[in-house]
C-alpha cells in the first residue's frame, strides 16, 4: 500500500531530516552516530518534515490545477452543507471568537489511522480519505490532499467544498489560503491537540505574516460540538502482551537504554505519544484503531518511573502483572496535562518530539516552565534535586528538543521481530495463492464479482491462516478506471464488478500476531492492450531495478527513488507517490523514520535491518492503475571491495507471490531482468509450494514457470531449468536453435 507515513502526510522540506546521535539499543560503532551526531541545545527544533498544511513540492504530472467547483461547472447552483453551516455557527461564541477552523485528519498522537470518533475531517466533508486537511470560513470551505487521493476526493466532496490539489502548481497552501480570503487581524481556530507542535508554530508564523492569530481552542473541538450523540463511542477494547518470542526484547531491556539516552542528553523524562512507540516499547499490542494493532495512550519515562495514561478498562490482568513487572504505574489516559504541568513544577527537563507530541503538550510545558521560573527566579539552585543542580546559577527548565529515540530503535528490526515477519509473509502468500486460484476460476466461468465480493473473499481466504488478527489497512481493490484512484476503497453501494477485460490492481495486507503484510499485485483476466503491456513492463523494470540496488550505507532513502522511476521517465511517465514506506514488525503498515520517495527532505539513512515497501506504479486517470508491491529487508552484501571501509547494503525479499507473465513485454527486459524473474518465481515456489495443495498448488506451478526470450519468441517451460534431465535439456538447446534460424530467415 502506498503511502507516506504518517510523518507522511508531512510533505516537502528543504530542511534535513535529522536522526538522533545515540541509540543504544544499537552498536555505537556504527558511522551513523558519529556522523549525524545532534546537540540538544542547539536544535531547539525537531528536524522532521513540517506539517502537511506547507506542502510546496510541484507534481511531475501535467495537471493543471483548478478547484473541484470547476470541475462542476455543469452542476446546479452550490447546495448548502448543513454541517458546514453547523460548524459556522459556533465561531462567534462567547470565548472562541474565529474567521476560520481547520480540521486536519489525525488525532491527538499524529496518527495516520485513527479510530472512527476521531475521524472529524472526515465527518464534516464527507472525504474519506486518510490523508488531507480542511478550511472552513465564515463563507468557504475548502480541503487539501495529495495525489493519491485526487480522483476520491472529486467523487467524494460536495459542490460547496473548494478542492485543493495540493503539490500541483498554482495551488496555494493552506496558509496562503487565509492569508489571502482573511482580513488583516482574523483569528484562525485549531484544537491544539490535533497538530503537533511544529506544525502549529508553522501555520502560526505562516499566517503572521498577514497579521493573522492562531487561536488555540483547548477546552473543545467545534467539530465534535455538531457531531453531538451521533459521534461513535471511544473504542474500549482489552490490550494484549506482545510476546517476547516475538518482540525480541524485553521491556526492562527497552527502559535500561531508553533511560541511558535520558542521561546522555541531560533530560529527566520523556513524553512519548506516537501510539507504535508505545506498544513497541511495552510489548502491548491493541485494538483501538482499524489496521492497527495499538492502544491510545501516552507514555512518560522519567529516570526512575514510567507512566502509562490510558483507559483502565482496557487493562487486563496479564497486562497488569506485565507493566507492574516492568515498572510502568497507570494513569487516567485524560490526566495526560496535569501530570505535564507537575513535571514543569518540579523544573523536569522533558524530552519532546517536537514534529510527532501535540501542541497542547507542549504549550502546557512551556507554560509551567514559565511558572517554574517567576517561582523560583532566575538566579539560585534549583531545590528539588531529583531533576539536578548547578552551582550557584538556574535557568529552570527548558526542554530538549529532539527526534524521539524509539522512531530509528523500533525501524531496526531484531532477529526476532524478522523471523516473524518472514513466518507471516509466507502464510500470507499461501493464503493469497489460494485467493489468486478461486479469482481465476471464478472470472472463467464468467461469474460476476463486484471489487467487495474479491475483497471479502480475500479476508476470508487471510482469516484462515494461523495468527490472523485484522487487515493492515482497507483493500484496495480496483477494477479499471478504479484502479487509477491510488488509495481506492470500494463501497458495496457504489463499486464496480470486476471486469475480465480491464485491468485489476489489488493492494492488502494483513496483521499477524508475529508480523505485518503489504503487498499489490496488478492482473488481467484477458488480452491486454500493447499500451497495458509496456506500461506494466516499465513498472516491473523499476520494480527490478530498486530490488537489485546496492548501496553505501547511511544512503538517505531519496537517493533510490530514481531507480524504480527511470524506465518510465524514459518515455515521459510517472507516479504521483513516493516508493517505498517503512513497515512495523507486528504494528503499524507505515512506519517512519525512512522512506524510499522523491520528498528529498528525508535525510533518514537507510541502516540493516529496516523493512520498506517497493512499490512504483503507474496510473492513467479514469482509465487503469498499476502497481506491483514486494517488501524488502535491508540487509549486508558482500561486495568484493569496501570503498573507504564502508558497508554496502541491499534488499533481501519479503514477499513471496508470483507477478503475471501475461502483462510483461519481454521485448522491454533484459537477460539480466528475465533472470531475476525466474530466480523469484522459483524462489516463490520452494518458499510457498510446501504450504500449499489442491488447485492452489498447480495455480503456483503454472505461474512460476521459467520463461526464456529467443528473438521473437517466449517460451514458458513446463518443467524448471534446473530440474530438467541432461536429454530434456539437450532438446530444449536443439530446439532454441532451430527457432533461431528461422528467426533469421
Amino acid at each position: 500500500m502506498h503511502s507516506l507515513p504518517s510523518q507522511a502526510m508531512r510533505p516537502l522540506s528543504l530542511r534535513p531530516s535529522l536522526s538522533s546521535s545515540r541509540f543504544p539499543f544499537f552498536s555505537f560503532s556504527n558511522p551513523i552516530f558519529h556522523r549525524f551526531k545532534t546537540n540538544p541545545t542547539i536544535y531547539k527544533k525537531s528536524q522532521k518534515n513540517p506539517s502537511f498544511l506547507t506542502l510546496r513540492c510541484c507534481s511531475s504530472g501535467s495537471i493543471t490545477a483548478k478547484p473541484s467547483s470547476e470541475l462542476r461547472r455543469n452542476r446546479a447552483v452550490q447546495e448548502p452543507d448543513e454541517k458546514v453551516v453547523a460548524l459556522r455557527q459556533h465561531f462567534s461564541r462567547p470565548g472562541i471568537g474565529i474567521d476560520a477552523y481547520i480540521i486536519p485528519s489525525q488525532d491527538a498522537h499524529q496518527s495516520e489511522f485513527i479510530a472512527e470518533c476521531y475521524m472529524r475531517r472526515a465527518y464534516i466533508s464527507g472525504f474519506t480519505g486518510s490523508a488531507g486537511t480542511a478550511v472552513v470560513t465564515k463563507d468557504k470551505a475548502a480541503l487539501w490532499t495529495d495525489g493519491r487521493y485526487f480522483l476520491q476526493a472529486e467523487k467524494q466532496l460536495s459542490s460547496s467544498w473548494i478542492l485543493m490539489r495540493a503539490g500541483n502548481l498554482g495551488v496555494p497552501t493552506t496558509s496562503e489560503w487565509l492569508n489571502d480570503i482573511l482580513a488583516p487581524g482574523g483569528r484562525v481556530g485549531i484544537d491544539p491537540f490535533l497538530f503537533s507542535y511544529d506544525a502549529a508554530e508553522e501555520l502560526k508564523e505562516a499566517i503572521s505574516k498577514k497579521n493573522l492569530e492562531l487561536v488555540y481552542l483547548y477546552d473543545l473541538n467545534l467539530v465534535d460540538e455538531i457531531w453531538k450523540e451521533s459521534r461513535p463511542k471511544p473504542p474500549n477494547k482489552p490490550i494484549r502482551v506482545h510476546d517476547l518470542k516475538y518482540a525480541g526484547l524485553d521491556v526492562v531491556s527497552k527502559l535500561s537504554s531508553l533511560r541511558a539516552e535520558l542521561a546522555g542528553t541531560g533530560s529527566s523524562a520523556i513524553v512519548i505519544s506516537m501510539l507504535d512507540e508505545v506498544a513497541w516499547l511495552l510489548n502491548l499490542r491493541g485494538s483501538d484503531v482499524p489496521h492497527s494493532p495499538v492502544m491510545y495512550a501516552y507514555l512518560i519515562v522519567e529516570v526512575d518511573t514510567a507512566k502509562l495514561f490510558v483507559d483502565n478498562s482496557k487493562v487486563t490482568p496479564e497486562v497488569m502483572d506485565h507493566l507492574k513487572n516492568a515498572g510502568v504505574e497507570l494513569r487516567p489516559y485524560d490526566s495526560i496535562l496535569s501530570e505535564i504541568r507537575r513535571l514543569a513544577a518540579e523544573g523536569a527537563q522533558l524530552w519532546l518530539d517536537t514534529s510527532s507530541v501535540n501542541a497542547a503538550i507542549v504549550e502546557t510545558y512551556k507554560s509551567g516552565c514559565d511558572k517554574y521560573l517567576m517561582n523560583h527566579g532566575s538566579r539560585g539552585k534549583i531545590k528539588n534535586k531529583q531533576y539536578g543542580e548547578s552551582n550557584g546559577v538556574s535557568v529552570g527548565p527548558s526542554g530538549v528538543y529532539m527526534r524521539s529515540p524509539i522512531s530509528f530503535a523500533k525501524a531496526l528490526k531484531n532477529a526476532a521481530e524478522l523471523e516473524g515477519m518472514k513466518n507471516s509473509h509466507l502464510r500470507d502468500a499461501a493464503a493469497l495463492a489460494q485467493f489468486w486460484c478461486w479469482l481465476e476460476e471464478e472470472i472463467h466461468k464468467n461469474v460476476k464479482l463486484t471489487e467487495v465480493d474479491v475483497a471479502d473473499k480475500l479476508l476470508e481466504f487471510r482469516s484462515k491462516q494461523d495468527g490472523f488478527l485484522d487487515t493492515s489497512f482497507d483493500t484496495i481493490s480496483g477494477s479499471g478506471a478504479n484502479g487509477a484512484i491510488i488509495h481506492y476503497k470500494p463501497e458495496t453501494e457504489s463499486c464496480s464488478v470486476v471486469d475480465p477485460n480491464k485491468l485489476f490492481l489489488l493492494d492488502s495486507g494483513a496483521q499477524y500476531v508475529d508480523g505485518t503484510t503489504d503487498i499489490t499485485r496488478t492482473v488481467h483476466f484477458g488480452e491486454p492492450t500493447s499500451r497495458e503491456k509496456e506500461c506494466f513492463t516499465r513498472v516491473l523494470k523499476g520494480h527490478i531495478a530498486l530490488d537489485q540496488a546496492v548501496f553505501p550505507e547511511n544512503t538517505p532513502g531519496f537517493v533510490l527513488d530514481a531507480f524504480a522511476r527511470s524506465a518510465l521517465w524514459k518515455i515521459g511517465l510517472d507516479y504521483r507517490h513516493g516508493t517505498g514506506h517503512g513497515v512495523g514488525a507486528a504494528l503499524n503498515v507505515h512506519e517512519g523514520p525512512q522512506s524510499i520517495s522523491y520528498r528529498y527532505g528525508n535525510m533518514t539513512p537507510l541502516q540493516k535491518g529496516m523493512i520498506v515497501s517497493n512499490e512504483p506504479g503507474y496510473y492513467e486517470d479514469h482509465a487503469f492503475g498499476i502497481r506491483i508491491e514486494n517488501l524488502l529487508h535491508l540487509q549486508e552484501i558482500n561486495t568484493p571491495n569496501r570503498y573507504g571501509g564502508t558497508e554496502y547494503l541491499g534488499f533481501e525479499k519479503l514477499t513471496f507471490v508470483p507477478i503475471q507473465m501475461k502483462l510483461v513485454d519481454l521485448s522491454l527486459l533484459s537477460v539480466e531482468e528475465i533472470e531475476w524473474l525466474n530466480n523469484y518465481h522459483s524462489q516463490v515456489w520452494e518458499k510457498v509450494s510446501p504450504l500449499l495443495e489442491g488447485s492452489a498448488r498447480e495455480w503456483l506451478w503454472n505461474n512460476t514457470q521459467p520463461i526464456v526470450k529467443c528473438g521473437s519468441w517466449l517460451i514458458t517451460f513446463s518443467v524448471g531449468l534446473d530440474r530438467m534431465s541432461k536429454v530434456q535439456h539437450t532438446c530444449w538447446i536443439w530446439l532454441l536453435r532451430s527457432m533461431l534460424l528461422l528467426e533469421v530467415a
